[in-house]
């Protein structure tokens, strides 16, 4: 019996958000799109040296030899696509989901298996469309080798594994906060009470991660429903009526926000039962 071939490689899954619903709205214009954000996807693993493995669906696994060189080609995946997605109306855009994970893997072939394998596919399921996620061996790597930002999502209970999986989010567009020994981020200055001790540096970092909130808000609103979109402007013209008015003394905006804010939670539960219900 022919010994199993293993070895350590970074794996990137990835899938599109929502495809069944694509494919029942337009199974032409989704399979054209399709192949040709897969070209886009392939034309970069193959600048950052890495094997597409295998394809099915609207799934793709690739392997790279380098851990650096497969966060850096999510990225650029990720970058690539949502400028694509920009100029398409809300409902023909093709996001994808990215889980990577560095583990041992078995190698038969070209085809790879293994836990190495499929935790990568189980962040790839916990990312958000058009996100990236990264299990802990990932992250120790490039978190002080990358310009990237970082969240920390904490342990996930993952199916087929059976410990939890710490995982960590990509902040698209950010840079990675300082961090302790620990690998966890420093407390804020201000909470521990030396504000006047922070420098230019760290106000212009705070500034940078309110812009990189507003921008990833304002791509999150863009995506959604008109009738999202305007549940979302009413509550933040009450809250900014609220402010000009009676300021911080007293918070009335609420109660006018009730009808919205409950719209928006039927929206994102009905939402969500659907996503259960396609897989």
């Amino acid at each position: 019996m022919q010994r199993v071939k293993r070895r350590l490689a970074a794996i990137m899954c990835a899938d599109v958000e929502q495809y069944s619903k694509l494919m029942e709205r337009d199974e032409d214009g989704t399979l054209d799109r399709l192949k040709a954000y897969r070209e886009v996807m392939s034309s970069l693993t193959d600048r950052h040296s890495g094997r597409i493995v295998n394809t099915w669906g609207d799934a793709v696994i690739v392997e790279f030899t380098s851990v650096i060189e497969a966060v850096q080609c999510a990225v650029e995946i990720q970058n690539e696509l949502t400028h694509r997605n920009s100029d398409l109306p809300d409902n023909n855009r093709m996001e994808f989901r990215i889980g990577i994970n560095l583990g041992d893997i078995m190698v038969e072939g070209d085809d790879i298996y293994g836990d190495g394998v499929n935790v990568a596919a189980r962040l790839q399921e916990l990312a958000p469309r058009g996100g990236i996620m990264l299990s802990q061996s990932v992250y120790d790597q490039v978190r002080t080798k990358l310009a990237l930002g970082f969240e920390n999502l904490g342990p996930r209970k993952v199916k087929n594994v059976s410990e939890p999986v710490e995982t960590y989010s990509v902040r698209l567009g950010g840079r990675n906060a300082p961090e302790t020994s620990l690998g966890r981020e420093e407390p804020d200055a201000a909470a521990e009470g030396h504000a006047a001790s922070r420098g230019p540096h760290d106000w212009e970092k705070d500034t940078r991660a309110v812009g990189d909130g507003l921008e990833q808000a304002r791509r999150w609103l863009r995506g959604q429903p008109r009738r999202v979109q305007g549940c979302v402007f009413m509550i933040g013209f009450f809250l900014v009526l609220n402010l000009l008015t009676t300021g911080f003394h007293e918070f009335w905006f609420v109660w006018p926000s009730l009808p919205f804010a409950a719209m928006l939670a039927w929206h994102f539960l009905v939402g969500q039962k659907d996503k259960k219900l396609n897989g």
